[in-house]
């Protein structure tokens, strides 16, 4: 087993910046002081609980609440007969709204788990058992669940971004002395976070206040303003703590519901939706069945690289899954092809999940590397450098920076693979067999703009106000680190704020970008600020506060192929009388740009490759094709990994500096979940002799596999 050792990084640390530090918050979270969504206590609180469809598709008939309004403690019950009226034509930072957000506008049912109630009573004890009471009739109508590559109605999504094509792939492929044309399958996966979806509204002297467990409080603010019409400085949305995230907390229903109700009655309701109910409310990752095809010459280097990616998405919202995108970055070929498309059935909608395509674009792509390695007779580490690119393989921009190579070579290293022998089934240990694998990793470097207000106070300390969310990354401890550098004073001196809309429009904490955005935005203020405090005098009781905004920068960004990037390694052991895969070791070294703490960011990535690994082995949503609905909603019934699964895990980094870049940070909140998934796989056949191109590698796939090659 491998030892952990320090950062590979060579950078000599001059400030707080590449410093190991606790979180700032660290003691109020592990001491209970701090205080989450769901728990925070408002005086007169009312609480609403949410009836959900039991049809997957048809229409309400009729809502029977005169009963239930009679129970004990009942203040209301909202439907789409009672519920305040909402604006939903408009546009969001990300397009279109969710139609979910027209919650109790009409009377239709779009999929099993739709609201169609929300029962609110002085306790949640009281909201549940006459939720529970409620009794809503439906009309039903055939519905269509079943996800298939081949179903009839599937289409390519409008948008530049869902096909892309260079070369003659047909004419590559016939050419190529080894071609691998295979079928690679991921299941419906969700990301209920530890802390549950939670929000509370009230009515403040004519302002509208949440506070609620959020990715961005601007950006939920913002569209509370646009549905309930109203003006943008007259709504506050509080969100300090976030107990995870991982794409799901945006806009949601829950959110828009506190609202509903707290207007309806004019005092406080909180409304927390259950653990059952986030798999139908809040999103997920939609299952895909993708087919990818590639060519090489004789000696391995690629001739045709072509992926073709399959998702659903609901009937009144279109999300893509973008898996065949993962490609486009990674290796060079005379022909690149590649295409998402999309199914439209009675579910709901998907949304962002930790690496949305690059998690399951990289199991499929990085497998059926690893398959042409075994044809070529290429160690699968010399294929992938064999075939690295000067430019942008599809776009021919050049890169910032881009350090794959080196991520294989450390990780080679460190993970002994030069002792490996490339057949499999050989190493054994009792009844275990043994194999070892890896894969490559990328995620795109991306920033939106942000704003950030920075004071220098009257007692020699500085405070930060800034609208960024940490939703367990330890973002509040890496903008304090960044801000004393900046300031060049010690970091007990920096008082960083977060999580409030009244501190102006900041990124949302998504997609690997809010670090870097929030950062940037900071760097900038401390800037201007130190040129006032240059002028010299003295600073008032108020302080002196100067405001940043990025907004410009950001979109000057020079036209580059920014990513982020690493090697997955992983051993494995598989009973070959149970079927049983354990992973006894994984290294992950990754090229990111600055790393601002080193003790945060290697939690990130072991973190990401903690859910790569229950992604290879545990996690599937199974979906009743009679019924609509889940089979098993619940942590009983959706598995993953427990921390009996998880082995030793080494997450480590190597030098990523780019010249051209105006802020060094790349982010590493998804990277460590890409290509972990296929290192595990690719171990698994160098245990056996057998692929597994459908995840996941369940004991029952691993003994059919087995009994299908000996037959």
């Amino acid at each position: 087993m491998t030892t952990p050792t320090t950062t590979t990084t060579s950078t000599a640390v001059t400030g707080a910046v590449g410093a190991s530090y606790t979180r700032v918050e660290g003691r109020d979270k592990v001491t209970g002081a701090a205080r989450y969504a769901g728990e925070i206590p408002f005086a007169e609180l009312a609480h609403g609980w949410v009836v959900l469809s039991t049809i997957a598709r048809g229409r309400i008939s009729s809502v029977e609440s005169d009963a239930v309004r009679e129970m004990p403690g009942v203040l209301a019950v909202l439907h789409h007969g009672t519920a305040p009226r909402v604006d939903s034509d408009y546009i969001s930072m990300l397009g279109p709204p969710d139609p979910i957000v027209e919650v109790f506008q009409h009377d239709r049912v779009p999929f099993v788990g739709w609201p169609v109630a929300l029962v609110v009573a002085e306790t949640s004890e009281q909201a549940r058992e006459a939720a529970e009471a409620l009794v809503v009739k439906y009309e039903a109508e055939p519905h269509d669940v079943a996800f298939s590559a081949a179903h009839p109605d599937t289409y390519i999504p409008d948008g530049d971004n869902h096909q892309m094509a260079k070369g003659d792939l047909d004419a590559e492929l016939a050419a190529s002395a080894h071609v691998v044309d295979e079928e690679y399958s991921t299941p419906e996966e969700h990301h209920s976070s530890m802390e549950p979806h939670a929000a509370m509204a009230r009515w403040d002297a004519g302002r509208l206040e949440v506070v609620d467990s959020n990715q961005g409080s601007t950006w939920v603010a913002d569209e509370l303003a646009k549905l309930f019409s109203l003006d943008p400085a007259s709504v506050r949305v509080r969100s300090e703590h976030v107990g995870g995230a991982f794409g799901s907390k945006g806009v949601r229903v829950h959110q828009i519901l506190a609202v509903m109700a707290a207007t309806v009655l004019d005092r406080p309701v909180r409304v927390v939706l259950t653990r059952r109910q986030l798999f139908s409310l809040t999103g997920y990752r939609s299952p895909t069945a993708q087919r990818v095809r590639l060519g090489a010459d004789a000696d391995g280097r690629l001739r045709a690289v072509g992926h073709q990616a399959h998702s659903l998405t609901s009937k009144v919202h279109e999300f893509v899954e973008g898996s065949a995108g993962f490609g486009r970055p990674m290796y060079a070929s005379d022909a690149h092809h590649s295409v998402n498309r999309v199914v439209r059935l009675d579910v709901p909608t998907p949304t962002f999940m930790r690496a949305p395509g690059e998690a399951p674009g990289s199991f499929a792509l990085e497998s059926a590397l690893d398959e042409l390695a075994e044809r070529t007779g290429l160690d699968p580490i010399a294929l992938r450098a064999r075939n690295e690119p000067d430019v942008g393989p599809v776009s021919g921009l050049p890169f910032g920076s881009r350090n794959l190579v080196a991520c294989f070579e450390e990780g080679a290293r460190r993970f002994g693979w030069a002792d490996r022998d490339p057949r499999p089934g050989l190493r054994r240990e009792g009844r275990w067999l043994i194999g070892t694998g890896t894969a490559a990793a990328t995620f795109p470097v991306l920033a939106m703009p942000s704003t950030a207000a920075v004071t220098a106070e009257a007692d020699g300390t500085f405070t930060v106000r800034i609208t960024a969310a940490d939703v367990g990354t330890g973002a509040r401890t890496a903008l304090t680190l960044i801000a004393a550098d900046a300031l060049e004073v010690a970091q007990d001196r920096v008082h960083v704020r977060i999580g409030d809309s009244d501190f102006g429009p900041a990124a949302i904490s998504g997609g690997s970008m809010g670090t870097r955005s929030w950062g940037w935005a900071v760097t900038a203020a401390v800037r201007e600020l130190r040129e006032q405090l240059a002028l010299g005098g003295d600073i008032p009781p108020q302080g002196i506060t100067v405001r940043s905004d990025t907004s410009e920068y950001v979109f000057a960004l020079a036209q580059k192929e920014r990513h982020s990037y690493g090697a997955q390694f992983a051993e494995v052991a598989v009973d070959v009388t149970t079927g049983e895969v354990r992973v006894r070791r994984m290294l992950g070294i990754f090229a990111a740009g600055r790393i601002v703490n080193p003790l945060t960011a290697r939690s990130q990535l072991v973190g990401g490759m903690t859910w790569g690994l229950s992604m290879a082995l545990h996690e599937e949503a199974v979906r009743d094709q009679a019924t609509g609905g889940h089979v098993g909603a619940d942590f009983a019934g959706y598995h993953f990994a427990a921390n009996a699964d998880v082995p030793h895990i080494e997450a480590d980094w190597v030098d990523d500096p780019d010249a051209d870049d105006p802020v060094g940070i790349k982010g590493i909140g998804e990277i460590g979940i890409v290509g972990a998934a296929a290192a595990i796989a690719n171990a698994v056949w160098h245990a056996t002799g057998v692929r597994h191109r459908s995840l996941p590698i369940r004991p029952d796939r691993v003994l059919d596999a087995a009994g299908a090659r000996d037959a």
